[in-house]
């Protein structure tokens, strides 16, 4: 499932990892990290995204070159961890499915809860709409410090968290569309940003 889900993600590409991940300079930084990387450093950049626990027996996938992503260590636990640079990120099952039907533009089904780790932030991506490329006036693009991603089966139970990041806590990311989820800052001494109007 992992390099499936890689595959996928270098299929559906550029702009796809650009839409979640930042802008084209970013995309760009990654593709051009990749030679001076070794696989080592990748690995060592993947299990940066999640807990020892969980990344000391997950699958490695290679994303620094999004034109031919790979599997540097399979793993036992079913969880997989990507080398992005900048954004490294660990996904369970669930989340890999979501990823899935993300990038294909698709129904998501879900089989439970899931749970996601981007412990080294990332760069960027809207709040409000899952394809957005760039900050736009009304998309409230958002740069987020460390934090957990969680996914509910049942949508209704994301109403219980607010849709603003500035809060400090927990909030729905793309809250009305098949692929909203719950942003979980795990970082105490910095808030999500957003750039002023």
């Amino acid at each position: 499932m992992p390099e499936k889900t890689a595959r996928r993600f270098a299929g559906f590409g550029v702009l796809t990892l650009v839409t979640l991940y930042g802008s084209a300079a970013a995309a760009e930084e990654k593709k051009s990290a990749a030679p001076k990387m070794s696989d080592a450093k990748k690995i060592a950049l993947a299990v940066s995204a999640g807990p020892a626990e969980i990344t000391k027996n997950a699958t490695i996938i290679d994303m620094t070159d999004m034109s031919s992503p790979k599997q540097l260590r399979a793993g036992m636990n079913g969880w997989a961890c990507y080398a992005m640079v900048n954004q490294p990120m660990c996904l369970d099952k669930e989340w890999q499915k979501w990823a899935e039907a993300w990038m294909g533009k698709k129904q998501l089904q879900l089989s439970g809860p899931g749970v996601a780790y981007m412990l080294r932030g990332d760069t960027g991506a809207s709040n409000t709409d899952p394809y957005a490329t760039a900050p736009t006036a009304d998309n409230q693009w958002v740069v987020s410090p460390a934090h957990v991603m969680l996914l509910y089966q049942d949508p209704k139970m994301l109403d219980a968290y607010p849709t603003d990041p500035k809060s400090g806590g927990p909030w729905v990311m793309w809250k009305g569309t098949p692929y909203a989820h719950v942003m979980v800052p795990v970082s105490p001494a910095k808030a999500a940003t957003m750039p002023s109007k």
